[in-house]
């Protein structure tokens, strides 16, 4: 059950936001299971010694999300969303993983340009000179979102890797096109942080919602770089499982 315990005033944090942020947290750990009521308004003001209005914004924010549901006449309730298992291992295909959890994923192209590349970018890539071209997207699991990406990829081997993904919706299509067949996953760091505001537009969360942060390098069968991305997962919605076997 929820309680007080991490709420702090003068934190430049808004109350409401905190709240929600202890609900989602229990529900995350497993203290409220699906279907748990939630307790009435009154119960949940006096636990955290604010008033009614504050807890029904952190309630109004988490339902807006889909961490909980509201049913007339009957209360609030934690949803019984079932969260998608993304696995990570050597080959990691986003349409690939989720085909036995959900009937359709799409990739959707957000923006792109070709840019001069960061000392991060340009060494995840192995590059010394030249442009990268970066994608930003959004992946949807039947209809919903659950990811975005910014990923970059040494322009002069693909320059038409935008093109490709408008037309595919898919990295590994675009690939394909540019003649790269196949290619493995060389490394992925784990992350998390609150979603920033593009990500809470994206995926259509509420402010104080966690999102997941995968850094992966991707090479060809060669052994060079050809894809640097960071992927931003909905918590609430996505579960991460990293193959042992086959990640550094």
């Amino acid at each position: 059950m929820t309680s007080a315990r991490f709420i702090t005033r003068n934190s430049g944090v808004a109350i409401w936001r905190q709240i929600a942020d202890q609900i989602r947290s229990d529900i995350t750990v497993g203290k409220m299971p699906s279907g748990t009521k939630l307790p009435p308004e009154i119960t949940l003001a006096e636990r955290f010694s604010v008033n009614r209005h504050t807890i029904r914004s952190a309630i109004a924010a988490l339902t807006k999300e889909g961490v909980l549901r509201a049913e007339q006449g009957r209360g609030t309730f934690v949803a019984n969303s079932k969260k998608l298992i993304y696995r990570i291992g050597e080959r990691t295909r986003f349409s690939e993983i989720l085909s036995t959890q959900v009937r359709e994923t799409k990739g959707i192209l957000l923006g792109h340009r070709v840019e001069e590349p960061s000392e991060e970018v340009a060494g995840a890539l192995g590059m010394t000179a030249g442009q990268v071209i970066r994608i930003d997207s959004m992946h949807t699991a039947d209809s919903n979102p659950v990811s975005c990406a910014t990923v970059w990829f040494e322009a002069a081997r693909v320059p038409n890797i935008v093109e490709d993904y408008r037309a595919s919706g898919s990295i590994t299509a675009a690939l394909k096109a540019a003649g790269i067949d196949d290619y493995l996953r060389k490394s992925t760091i784990i992350a998390a942080r609150h979603a920033d505001a593009e990500d809470l537009r994206h995926l259509r969360l509420s402010p104080g919602a966690i999102v997941l942060v995968s850094t992966a390098i991707n090479i060809d069968m060669n052994g060079h770089p050809i894809e640097y991305a960071k992927s931003r997962f909905a918590a609430d919605r996505m579960e991460i499982a990293i193959d042992g076997r086959s990640m550094s």
